[in-house]
Parts: structure tokens; sequence; C-alpha cells
């Protein structure tokens, strides 16, 4: 049976830990952090997630994405939302009064939802977890804060 493995999902830092050895451990990122920024980045030609993306933002504002757990669960015209789209140099459109972010990659203009992006955070997370691992994981217990 797979390890069970515990993700903390936050706006700006996540991280992953597991339990073994009779402590929780919390599972070092591919730049030996223990907390992982909860950005995605999209290029031309590739995906960042967590410490590249962050570290890109600068060379590619518009299509660094960050703070989207706090779109997740409200509608477009959300006070919060159009308050905090103030603040974020990604482009933020309404479908159908729903908040979705819109990015060049691969040379071309894709839209996703606040949660397909949080998916890919935690997919970074779990892929950390079972490099640590040596192997896969099919159990998990996330943590998103009770504000959520």
């Amino acid at each position: 049976m797979s390890r069970a493995i515990g993700i903390d999902l936050r706006t700006t830092y996540s991280c992953v830990g597991v339990f073994q050895h009779g402590k929780v451990e919390i599972i070092a990122n591919d730049q030996g952090n223990r907390t992982t920024p909860s950005y995605v980045a999209f290029t031309d030609s590739e995906r960042l997630i967590g410490d590249a993306a962050k570290n890109q933002v600068a060379m590619n504002p518009n299509n660094t994405i960050f703070n989207a757990k706090r779109l997740i669960g409200r509608k477009f015209d959300d006070s919060t939302v159009q308050s905090d789209m103030k603040q974020w140099s990604f482009k933020v459109i309404n479908d159908s009064g729903k908040p979705k972010i819109q990015v060049q990659y691969k040379n071309e203009t894709k839209l996703f939802t606040p949660e397909e992006i949080s998916s890919m955070v935690l997919t970074n997370m779990q892929e950390a977890a079972e490099d640590y691992l040596g192997k896969k994981s099919s159990r998990c217990c996330c943590y998103c804060s009770s504000l959520f």
C-alpha cells in the first residue's frame, strides 16, 4: 500500500509532507526549500511551477499566475475579485460570470480556471513527494484554510 502524503495548499506558498519514522517529514522541493511558491508560469515552450515560475515573473509578468486560490468559488463581478485584479499583472476574464485566467502558452491564447491552476500546484507537490519516497502515492490529505 502506498504511503499517504499531506499537502498544505496555501495562497502564496504550499508544502507537502509524509508521516514516517514516527514523525511528519516536510519534503523539500527541487530547490531544497520546504515551501514552494504557489506560482504557475507559461512560456513559449514550457509550463513552470513553484520557484522556477516565481523566479521569472519579472520577465514574464502577464503569464505568471499567483494567488489563483483567491478566485476559487467566486464570481467575476465579486468586489474581492475586482480589487485583486488591479494588483495582478496577469489577465482575468469574465467567462459566463466566472473568472478565468488568460495566458499565452506555446504561442496560443489559453484559458484556465483557478481550480486548474491550483491543480497544477497540487500535482507538483504530489510529484515532489513521490520523488522523495521513490514510489507513487495514491493517497493524499489536502489542507485548505478554514476561511476557504
